[in-house]
């Protein structure tokens, strides 16, 4: 049994993880109190916390899809806490430190086949760019032997109490309504909230290289693909239509130019591939496949809607 300490462990990836390891003795972090750990404190009482094995870090600000934070709330948060919590792990008796960044930390578009972790950062938004300065201040700081760090590059996280844009497109499957961007075969990375458990299980019962690592699932999934899964988890058609992509180009310019819903901005996010290479984590950990493949995690969290 481990003494894990867990920040933001009220969240969608935080609730998963304490279910994962509630064997051990859980000390949550977060701004209040839930069921899922043995005790629990607020970001004002850090120097309280004594005897830790392992801290996961998954306290944040996400991306705000509606673009209504300041860019100075995402370091506040991101930055910020990630500062607050590390120097607590270089004083504590925790010999090992996961942090969650993402993807995006790196890159909003990818550009070559794949994102690997060799890939540049290049962050165009203030998440992204928060996310990388909290990375970089982990990596500047002198660590002492005996301590590991693992930060570590997830894209899209999917599973049981997920929200997001993966919800978005379920109520549409849902109700029945088209979709119009059949034309476009995008596929992008996703990964399955049972195999990113699965991951962090082993890095804190294992001896795993630090170091940082993205996370993704196997496959990339195409849109089209992930709205035929949502349909047949409903037992209903989908319905998906193949309009030629310039007329699509053609209303998003008029978009542009009248703020309709659909413009060349949200065109592009639906439609581009973002594509994340895992192999970098499966060699530290000595597999071959992760355990879920996407199909499997896709229907399981389709299913839990």
């Amino acid at each position: 049994m481990y003494n894990i300490l867990i920040t933001g462990y009220n969240g969608f990836i935080g609730s998963n993880i304490t279910k994962a390891l509630k064997g051990n003795n859980l000390i949550g972090v977060d701004l209040y109190k839930g069921n899922s750990v043995n005790e629990h404190f607020i970001w004002a009482d850090l120097n309280k916390i004594k005897d830790i094995d392992c801290i996961i870090h998954l306290s944040g600000k996400a991306h705000d899809t509606k673009k209504s934070s300041s860019a100075q709330e995402y370091f506040d948060i991101n930055v910020g806490l990630t500062k607050d919590i590390f120097d607590l792990f270089l004083e504590s008796t925790a010999t090992k430190f996961i942090f969650f960044s993402s993807v995006k930390a790196v890159a909003d578009s990818v550009t070559s086949a794949f994102l690997t972790e060799e890939t540049r950062p290049n962050p165009q938004t203030p998440y992204g760019k928060s996310k990388l300065e909290a990375e970089q201040y982990i990596l500047q700081q002198t660590l002492p032997p005996h301590k590991r760090i693992y930060i570590l590059r997830p894209c899209m996280i999917h599973g049981p109490g997920n929200k997001g844009n993966l919800n978005l497109l379920y109520k549409l499957a849902h109700k029945g309504l088209p979709w119009p961007l059949g034309a476009f075969e995008n596929y992008r990375s996703f990964t399955a909230i049972q195999n990113l458990l699965f991951i962090i299980q082993e890095l804190i019962v294992k001896d795993i290289k630090p170091g940082i690592y993205q996370i993704a699932d196997d496959e990339s999934i195409s849109t089209n693909c992930l709205i035929q899964l949502m349909a047949d988890s409903l037992n209903k058609r989908a319905y998906i239509w193949n309009i030629p992509p310039i007329v699509i180009k053609l209303m998003a310019n008029i978009g542009d130019r009248l703020a309709l819903p659909l413009n060349s901005e949200r065109l592009k996010k639906l439609t581009e591939s973002y594509i994340v290479s895992n192999l970098k984590i499966k060699e530290a950990l000595g597999i071959k496949k992760m355990p879920y493949t996407a199909i499997e995690g896709m229907k399981k969290t389709f299913t839990s809607f």
